[in-house]
């Protein structure tokens, strides 16, 4: 009876091995010869064997044999193949919800995993950067930041953008915002900035250029309070939370030679090399439904469930 106990703990770690090499990969993929697998997991050959047979029992992938071609995937069942992999929930972080765009996002992102059954779980934290360095160290699965952080951090995070929700899905629109009766940056501002927001930071650098302002380093939790307090002279700002909280201020609209409002963009990024959480998050999240979703919390036909 313990010897039967042992075999089967043995296929079953197995069946789990081959379920987390598996997930990342495609339809019509050449997957690795038995002896590969016994080989890199040291188990025997009859042991993988019984793994694979126990996945597609499961139905969790197909194979066929193509001579001496190899083994190829000719089915893949990702929502079987995560269960499998007893990583237990998908995890990942985006922005605190202050706004109605972002609440929209988090109940989108949630009501879409839902309807495909996977544990799924939202974390929230300030600053893209933060979220991308939390990424990287394998705190999360996936991180929502927006496409202009994502094209300002590629060539310095292991990242690989996964899907974008399309303009407006993130923020409406980003302004300068004053806190007296101004309507353009002028020398002697000044001027908040938060480096752990390359939306804010970037943008920030771009409406100052030529300008002789005074930058402020503040976390962007403090910046609109200290505007409003006139502790600072202005600062970039999301609107919809100047909207969301009917706040009374001059605003300067972002007009930059080049800039193609990425900022709106939502986007969702995984640490570069993770293909199994990309694949997954590929067949769990509709960019469609979630959209429909996002705009009903935001038209005040479905409550915020995030």
């Amino acid at each position: 009876m313990a010897l039967n106990s042992e075999l089967m703990q043995k296929n079953g770690l197995m069946a789990t091995l081959l379920a987390r090499e598996f997930i990342t990969k495609k339809i019509d993929d050449r997957i690795n010869t038995v002896s590969y697998y016994a080989q890199k997991y040291s188990y025997g050959r009859g042991t993988v064997q019984n793994a694979m047979g126990y996945l597609k029992e499961a139905g969790a992938v197909e194979l066929v044999s193509r001579g001496h071609m190899g083994t190829f995937i000719k089915s893949l069942d990702y929502e079987k193949l995560w269960v499998l992999t007893s990583w237990e929930t998908l995890m990942g972080v985006m922005p605190l919800p202050y706004s109605r765009l972002y609440e929209g996002l988090a109940t989108g992102l949630y009501k879409s995993a839902q309807l495909r059954k996977i544990p799924f779980t939202l974390s929230y934290m300030r600053g893209a950067k933060n979220r991308i360095d939390a990424l990287q160290r394998d705190r999360y699965d996936f991180a929502v930041i927006s496409k202009f952080a994502y094209i300002k951090s590629i060539d310095t995070a292991e990242i690989e953008m996964v899907m974008d929700f399309g303009k407006y899905s993130y923020v409406n629109e980003h302004a300068v915002v004053f806190s007296q009766d101004k309507n353009e940056i002028q020398d002697g501002m000044i001027i908040g900035i938060d480096k752990s927001s390359p939306d804010l930071y970037y943008l920030t650098l771009e409406v100052c250029k030529g300008k002789k302002v005074i930058f402020k380093e503040l976390p962007y939790n403090q910046i609109l309070t200290k505007l409003l307090n006139k502790e600072l002279s202005a600062a970039i700002w999301n609107m919809d939370e100047i909207n969301d909280r009917k706040i009374e201020i001059n605003t300067m609209k972002i007009e930059l030679e080049g800039f193609n409002m990425e900022d709106t963009n939502a986007v969702i990024v995984v640490k570069k090399g993770n293909d199994g959480v990309k694949n997954l998050l590929l067949q769990v999240l509709e960019i469609k439904k979630v959209a429909e979703y996002q705009k009903k919390v935001l038209t005040g036909k479905m409550i915020p469930n995030y």
